[in-house]
């Protein structure tokens, strides 16, 4: 189920984008042949006035067809020629092509921002730490609290010391019996936990362990954070932060592909796939977050200044009208071989790193 869902996402997220190409060029008067969602022969199709909508066979992609924006093309009549996408004014251009990527930048930001506002919002300290409550939020398997303490239970004091970091502190310095710490040794004596559970107070021993990896005395327990409901202007402002930090990655990424650490960062759809029904199946929640980043980095990647992508057009739209006259067919071909060698570069590193992740513990969410 998961996977389909994942698949009806992507598939949502291409109809959007090419949507917004759709729409915008409706809106400054081009002409529009076709709006496909998928590629190749269309198994569903229906001509409304000029346009002809449709499904294709091959689940890739999708598209719309503006008349004029293929190479050399030739028109009918002069209302048609007048209305192609070559002949109309570089700001149209513009906004036609830049609809597509703006519309998954609001998409990225839209999805977010509802999982901010549907959550609470975590306290945090001057530094940015999470501020912790007295609840216990989650214990760890096979634990020295496991089987005594139960989730939701409010820690009144430990040893007569109180508050989640007095607590912690306090544990944390208990010695092994013994006088030797290696992993799992118990404390020299048991800890007295008062706890509140359903409203009666309860008293009980715990045997504090030493944690190898944490190099530290624990008994298991995960606070609870502090939260506030989240209002709209601070989900928006969280939201903005986060796909902020996003898109700076993500920059980072394709600026360094050639370094090992960030180019293994990379997928390709099949990776992305993988992620997004791994966090589809964990949750709405983890399911709306993936993929508003994958909105996002779809609308990032096709602003990149290079043909044939999006940003391709709208560089040299934005060259033609700086120039003052049109720019030679020919230069923009040249170009695009630059685009091409790009995108099939982030294909091959993207597909790569899928197969190798497939063919060993599987891909999974860092």
């Amino acid at each position: 189920m998961s996977y389909f869902l994942a698949f009806l996402g992507f598939a949502l997220l291409i109809l959007l984008h090419e949507g917004g190409h759709f729409l915008a060029a409706k809106a400054v008067g081009m002409r529009v042949e076709r709006f496909s969602l998928f590629f190749g022969p269309m198994f569903l199709k229906r001509q409304i006035g000029e346009t002809e909508y449709g499904i294709g066979v091959l689940p890739l992609g999708g598209y719309v067809k503006i008349t004029g924006m293929s190479p050399n093309e030739e028109f009918d009549s002069p209302e048609i020629a007048a209305r192609a996408y070559v002949n109309q004014p570089p700001w149209k251009r513009i906004v036609v092509i830049a609809a597509g990527p703006a519309v998954n930048l609001v998409i990225a930001f839209a999805l977010v921002w509802f999982v901010y506002v549907a959550g609470p919002t975590v306290l945090v300290t001057p530094q940015g730490a999470p501020i912790a409550t007295n609840t216990v939020g989650k214990l760890t398997k096979g634990s020295a609290a496991a089987g005594v303490i139960q989730v939701g239970d409010k820690i009144v004091s430990v040893n007569g010391v109180k508050g989640p970091v007095p607590i912690h502190n306090a544990i944390s310095k208990e010695p092994c019996a013994g006088g030797v710490r290696v992993d799992g040794c118990a404390a020299v004596k048991p800890a007295t936990v008062v706890l509140r559970r359903d409203g009666v107070l309860k008293t009980v021993k715990i045997d504090p362990r030493w944690s190898t990896k944490y190099k530290e005395m624990l008994i298991g327990i995960t606070w609870n954070d502090a939260t506030v409901p989240t209002s709209a202007l601070t989900a928006a402002r969280q939201s903005v932060s986060g796909l902020w930090r996003v898109t700076e990655k993500t920059v980072s990424v394709i600026a360094n592909i050639f370094q090992s650490s960030d180019r293994h960062q990379l997928h390709s759809i099949v990776g992305a796939g993988a992620i997004a029904s791994q966090e589809v199946a964990a949750g709405w929640q983890d399911g709306l977050d993936t993929f508003a980043l994958i909105s996002l980095s779809l609308g990032l990647i096709n602003l990149v200044p290079l043909l044939p992508l999006d940003g391709g057009h709208i560089f040299w739209a934005v060259a033609e009208k700086l120039r003052g006259r049109r720019i030679s067919l020919k230069v923009m071909e040249r170009a695009s071989f630059v685009g091409i060698a790009m995108i099939l570069l982030l294909m091959v590193v993207g597909l790569s790193n899928d197969i190798s992740s497939l063919a060993g513990s599987g891909i999974h969410v860092q």
